[in-house]
């Protein structure tokens, strides 16, 4: 196997990874704290209405239900991970891969908040960075988190990742 293709089976490892790392925070908040998960299903009803040529809403919430909107939601957030994952080594080079560092990770991370802030949330009728919600400060913390996370879960993935990547270098 090629090299270039180690890079990005384990990219795409360590995205999946990284991802599950956040949803599993998220579990851990909703039990622990009581606090809200995101729901995928709007992504996946964002998705599924773009066949339409319908690409924001008044309110995703009160828009018809899609079928799979969930599956379909799901599935992106699991992509949307893997993608970033991808950017980060195509960014921060092959090489983080197989020794990374939490810097790279971290900044890329936080930076993907620009897409539910700036693209999802506009288009879900959230306004931009969450403003017209109910509590603004509290939604863009919680974006923020989630994605700090998900950077954090980057780094860690890549590290547990690169004990087994090493031998194949």
């Amino acid at each position: 196997m090629n090299s270039e293709l180690i890079y990005v089976l384990v990219a795409i490892a360590v995205g999946l990874a990284a991802t599950i790392v956040m949803d599993l925070c998220a579990i851990f908040l909703k039990r622990a704290f009581d606090i809200p998960s995101p729901n995928y299903c709007f992504v996946g009803r964002w998705l599924r209405y773009m066949p339409e040529g319908i690409f924001r809403h008044s309110s995703i919430a009160a828009a018809p239900r899609k079928p799979a909107e969930c599956a379909v939601g799901w599935i992106a957030h699991y992509a949307i991970g893997v993608i970033f994952a991808l950017t980060l080594v195509l960014l921060a080079s092959p090489q983080w891969l197989r020794e990374p560092t939490v810097l790279p990770a971290m900044i890329l991370g936080l930076a993907t908040v620009a897409i539910p802030f700036f693209v999802m949330q506009p288009s879900f009728g959230l306004g931009i960075a969450a403003s017209k919600t109910p509590n603004p400060a509290q939604a863009r913390l919680r974006s923020l988190t989630n994605h700090a996370v998900f950077g954090l879960g980057l780094y860690i993935s890549a590290l547990a990742i690169s004990f087994v990547f090493k031998p194949y270098a």
